[in-house]
């Protein structure tokens, strides 16, 4: 039986339907780094995520509708991560809230290069960003604009 929200309120359906940080934590490893398999997740988190919460995030992100599973044909235990529509939609969301994080937190240069980008990019980019990501995780025709690859080469260049 499927447990009563709190309110009707869009904002607390959002984040009943969320979770908690390491829902979205997991949301942005997976649009942003690509990372479509549990230990690349496990072993590539910035933030340190322990094994058991992470398979429990996975689970409960499934359930919502927000993650899809496949089997990978190349490894017969290993289970491959693509992101639906619903998540995709999230990319405006996590676009506002890397620019108000790098307004308003101490965040890194090196970690903040792709939310400036997305920032001075806007609607535009989000739109580009949405459809190549609905390229690579939902099947298509791939975008001419990788805003991925623009992306990954600003955070390259701000390591190096």
């Amino acid at each position: 039986m499927t447990k009563p929200f709190r309110s009707g309120c869009p904002i607390n359906l959002t984040l009943e339907r969320l979770g908690d940080r390491w829902s979205l934590i997991i949301i942005r490893d997976i649009m942003f780094g690509n990372r479509r398999h549990y230990r690349d997740l496990l072993d590539n988190s910035e933030e340190g995520i322990a094994s058991n919460i992470l398979a429990d995030r996975l689970k409960k992100l499934v359930e919502a509708g927000l993650l899809s599973t496949a089997p990978d044909p190349t490894h017969k235990q290993k289970t491959i991560y693509s992101l639906t529509e619903p998540s995709i939609q999230l990319v405006p969301l996590l676009a506002q809230m890397g620019a108000w994080g790098r307004r308003f937190t101490p965040a890194t240069p090196d970690l903040s290069i792709r939310a400036q980008l997305l920032e001075e990019g806007g609607p535009e980019m989000w739109e580009a960003f949405m459809a190549e990501l609905q390229s690579l995780h939902l099947g298509g025709e791939p975008p001419q604009r990788s805003v991925t690859k623009e992306l990954t080469e600003a955070y390259l260049a701000a390591i190096a």
